[in-house]
């Protein structure tokens, strides 16, 4: 079994026939024989990093316009808050009562 431990990264291969014997495991190439290949595979982990580098720009680009969509609905929400207030602490002064009541328990 001198095979199985060439390469510590991979783990060992057993395979065996239907009697019970082991067959003699065969050598895959690694990364490819040629220049060709190397280089390919070179492009397309660039390729995949490119493509994670502009998904998070996606998602970035969209987070900021769902932002920007809200802002306007929380400006007018806080108008109509402020408005709310404003107008039933001017009719409580007008009718002399005072404007926040603190209730104690």
């Amino acid at each position: 079994m001198p095979r199985m431990t060439q390469d510590p990264h991979r783990p060992p291969v057993l395979d065996m026939t239907p009697e019970g014997d082991f067959r003699e495991t065969q050598q895959r190439p690694l990364a490819g024989g040629s220049w060709l290949d190397r280089a390919l595979l070179r492009l397309g982990g660039v390729a995949v990093l490119a493509t994670a580098v502009a998904g998070g720009l996606v998602l970035a680009a969209a987070a900021a316009l769902i932002l920007g969509l809200l802002i306007p609905v929380v400006i007018v929400a806080g108008m109509v808050g402020f408005a709310s207030l404003w107008w039933r602490m001017r009719r409580a002064r007008r009718n002399g009562m005072p404007a926040f009541v603190v209730m104690r328990r």
